[in-house]
């Protein structure tokens, strides 16, 4: 599901630095020519004639700069500046990791299933499942408020670019001009908090050739309305995830309220189509993308290819191990343990889909072309060239220092996936230690009396899980031992020169913190007998913190260096091209185009649309077992439900995680679907947009009202989306 790059892109934030240089031999993948024949293999095909396409870097035009001139040549549609602003003030950012639309005057908001697995969870009362039953607010006094959860409507935006640019020409080093970029932003997005009240972000478009503020309103009082059973939002469960034929009602529906309890008359709200969409019609995808790759230069590509995503496939697949195992010993877990393994299973899917992207001769050869065109054009200008004609080389000799730096920070860096517990407890023991080797007037209040019983009797977690966090020790050795070297002295002290079990039985043998009473007999001894215990996390933990802070300073320098090179090459971009080519997703408002059409595939063709009745035969077909079986409700279908009507659809257009949530519109504004995942075909859409193959999967708008009232019975819902308004 497009959750895949929300949820994969936390994930990918904790463990981006990763970083196994490994040698990737070409493999052959399906791709396609500009005429649409499905190439099979690259052995044959001469890689010189390979060259970039003309939407490569993809459709998720900005609002700021919609390219009104092809949607017209495209189209025969030139929409006008009200229904763009029209269509931005009916989207919505939905919390912080997907996308959502008003689509009634009375606050009503559309989103994925799977974005309200989590409120789903939330709203959860003692002694029901709504997992496995669905949610259903029969009334608007039955609909649950989501802690927590917020909506965020943009509102303001506003180009920032020459005062950006303005107080960082003065710098004299790249450090410098790092120092002063994030200071005039932090400066610029304070002011414009105050004054508008909003909450607000600058966003870096075209990797720093311009730069855009974003000012949001916030809605915090959101109920949930609708949400069907886990097994219709996700049929087909994991194997289907990112195919198509789909047959998938990944839907929910949300209300905002006001400031008095009521529910939000909006102004700007999307209109439900009367027909849904239709094949070969033009329809458009507004959301919030999260991120994308494709102005990175190819020594940045290379490096997610043969470190980056193969080293954070390899943590996925050691998180998935381990969660699975859980689930097995502690059933009664499953709702937690379930949705940690339904995401980690998202994230490895989309992972091995780019990867394998990556590996494709023929679109790195098109990413290849790309970059020597846009080079050739700076350096064939002297101006341009003197500014910027160095920035791939310099790219790239950071990337090459990285694969180092990156190793080492990978397997001693902490996060809260994959950091055994026992890491963080010696971490805790080493503070106590050193408070209580100050006198007791310039001790924090939290290490005296009988606040320090109470510090040291929290230090060892009342949940701690012994197998769990044996299993993550045992990982977090081997990743020592793979991408650091048993020479390392840290990892060599820290084994005891061992590997494998032997080492996790050498550590645990020699700890003195894998219990509350090991700890507080161990404080009790003082300050000296920890600092001095050979306790193995204590002495990891005194040992490597010199190391890890240079580690640690030296990639985020590497980075921050890098971050300016990539700012200084958006702007050659931006010179070269202008608006032609859209900017990377930053997890801000976009509008992509394309048509309702379907594709090749298997030897075959997959149609523009899927009904119920391919639903219901794929039930059969798999004997009703898990992941195809359906709730009780779906099992015998009320009669007046029409199986023809449209359940899911594909297009054209170019969409990403973050987009989960998305409204597919037509050129009225009106919905004709609801964004959900693209096809495999699609996942190298992380750094290269396709055409040939690419496509977005939605549910159909037809289907959605179809089963809203037919399988659920919640006629007022289904009539406020046909209505746009609450039945009275």
């Amino acid at each position: 599901m497009l959750k895949r790059l929300s949820d994969s892109l936390k994930l990918f934030l904790l463990v981006s630095i990763t970083l196994l240089v490994t040698s990737c031999a070409s493999v052959s993948t399906e791709a396609q020519s500009n005429s649409g024949t499905t190439i099979q293999s690259s052995d044959w095909m001469n890689l010189d004639t390979v060259k970039a396409g003309p939407f490569d870097t993809g459709k998720m035009w900005t609002f700021e700069f919609p390219p009104i001139d092809y949607f017209e040549k495209e189209y025969g549609f030139r929409p006008t500046q009200e229904w763009f602003d029209h269509v931005r003030m009916s989207a919505l950012r939905f919390a912080n990791y997907c996308s959502a639309s008003f689509v009634s005057e009375d606050g009503l908001v559309m989103t994925n299933h799977h974005c309200a697995r989590q409120s789903v969870t939330q709203v959860t009362r003692e002694g029901e499942d709504l997992h496995a039953n669905g949610f259903i607010a029969a009334t608007l006094e039955d609909e649950r408020p989501v802690p927590g959860l917020y909506v965020d409507q943009l509102v303001l935006i506003k180009d920032v670019t020459e005062e950006v640019m303005e107080a960082v020409e003065v710098a004299k080093t790249d450090e410098e001009r790092v120092q002063l970029e994030d200071d005039v932003i932090q400066k610029i997005e304070d002011r414009e908090a105050k004054e508008t009240g909003l909450e607000v972000a600058v966003t870096k478009l075209f990797n720093g050739g311009k730069y855009s503020l974003y000012g949001y309103k916030r809605y915090k009082d959101v109920r949930l309305v609708f949400a069907p059973e886990d097994q219709l939002g996700f049929f087909g469960g994991d194997p289907d995830n990112f195919t198509y034929p789909r047959y998938n009602l990944d839907c929910s529906f949300f209300r905002v309220y006001d400031e008095n309890g009521q529910p939000l008359k909006t102004e700007h709200f999307l209109k439900w189509s009367k027909d849904g969409a239709k094949a070969g019609e033009a329809v458009f995808v507004v959301g919030n993308p999260g991120n994308t790759d494709r102005l990175n230069t190819v020594a940045q590509l290379e490096f997610m290819r043969d470190i980056q995503y193969p080293r954070t496939l390899e943590l996925l697949n050691s998180l998935i191990d381990l969660y699975k195992n859980m689930l097995k010993e502690n059933p009664e877990r499953k709702l937690q343990l379930q949705d940690m393994i339904f995401s980690f299973e998202n994230s490895k899917k989309a992972f091995e889909g780019i990867l394998k992207g990556l590996r494709d001769p023929i679109l790195m050869k098109r990413k290849i072309d790309f970059e020597e065109t846009f080079k050739s054009k700076v350096k064939a200008n002297p101006e341009l060239n003197k500014k910027y004609g160095d920035l791939w080389d310099k790219i790239a000799n950071i990337r090459k220092e990285l694969r180092d730096v990156s190793n080492k920070n990978f397997a001693f860096g902490k996060n809260r996936f994959t950091t055994p517990q026992y890491f963080l407890i010696a971490d805790q023991l080493i503070s106590v230690a050193e408070e209580l080797k100050k006198p007791e007037s310039e001790r924090d209040e939290l290490y005296v009396g009988e606040e320090l019983d109470n510090t040291v009797a929290s230090i060892f977690p009342k949940d701690f899980d012994e197998k769990m966090q044996q299993r993550l020790l045992q990982n977090r050795i081997d990743v020592m031992v793979k991408y650091v070297g048993m020479n390392d002295p840290l990892v060599k002290n820290f084994t005891g020169g061992k590997t494998g079990k032997a080492a996790l039985d050498y550590i645990l043998s020699k700890s003195k913190i894998t219990s509350a009473e090991k700890i507080k007999e161990l404080v009790k001894q003082g300050p000296d007998a920890i600092l001095n215990s050979d306790d193995p996390f204590i002495q990891f933990a005194l040992n490597s913190k010199e190391t890890i802070e240079k580690i640690q300073k030296r990639n985020k320098e590497l980075l921050d260096l890098e971050d300016s090179y990539s700012s200084q090459l958006g702007k050659a971009l931006f010179e070269v091209y202008g608006t032609s080519i859209p900017p990377d997703a930053t997890f801000t408002l976009r509008i992509s185009d394309g048509v309702v059409d379907g594709f090749p595939y298997n030897g075959t063709v997959a149609p523009p649309f899927t009904t119920f009745y391919g639903l219901y035969d794929r039930y059969y077909s798999f004997n009703k077992e898990f992941p195809w079986n359906l709730p009780d409700r779906w099992t015998t279908p009320p009669a007046e439900l029409d199986l023809s009507t449209p359940f899911n659809f594909v297009s054209t257009n170019d969409i990403i995680g973050g987009n989960s949530g998305s409204p597919v519109i037509n050129k009225n504004a009106e919905v004709v679907g609801l964004a959900f995942d693209g096809n495999i075909q699609s996942l190298p859409g992380n750094f290269i947009f396709r055409t040939e193959e690419n496509r977005t999967v939605s549910v159909h708008s037809k289907g959605m009202v179809e089963a809203i009232d037919k399988v659920y019975k919640l006629k007022r819902l289904s009539y406020e989306l046909q209505n746009s308004k609450m039945m009275k």
